[in-house]
């Protein structure tokens, strides 16, 4: 609707596949863990940065369907990669680790109902 009003829009996003079939218009992709689309927690120059490639992405995108793929990297580690949706997690906090489990409990539970 946005885009059809004539205001462009640039979307963040942590998962590039998805992205990729999504067919936004412009689009930013930042090789992080889901749910950091716009940069590291606590660290504002990092996320300034990953905004400001948006706001260029406005200003230069020459066609529609763009994904530019930042080159920032969220540690000299790719543990997160290989830990990522484990019981492993390296960058979880101890409270959303405590709600996921709680979640995966309870998604158990119903399945467990279902299945009786």
């Amino acid at each position: 609707m946005l885009e059809a009003g004539g205001i462009s829009t640039v979307t963040y996003t942590n998962a590039r596949d998805i992205a990729a079939s999504a067919g936004n218009p412009r689009q930013i992709f930042l090789n992080y863990p889901l749910g950091t689309p716009t940069g590291r927690p606590h660290d504002p120059e990092n996320q300034r940065s990953v905004l400001r490639e948006g706001f260029k992405l406005l200003e230069n995108a020459d066609r529609p369907g763009i994904i530019v793929d930042l080159s920032d990297t969220w540690s000299d580690s790719h543990e997160w990669m290989e830990k990522f949706m484990t019981d492993e997690q390296p960058f979880i906090s101890e409270d959303a680790e405590a709600r996921r489990q709680e979640l995966l409990q309870t998604a158990r539970e119903q399945k467990a109902r279902k299945l009786q």
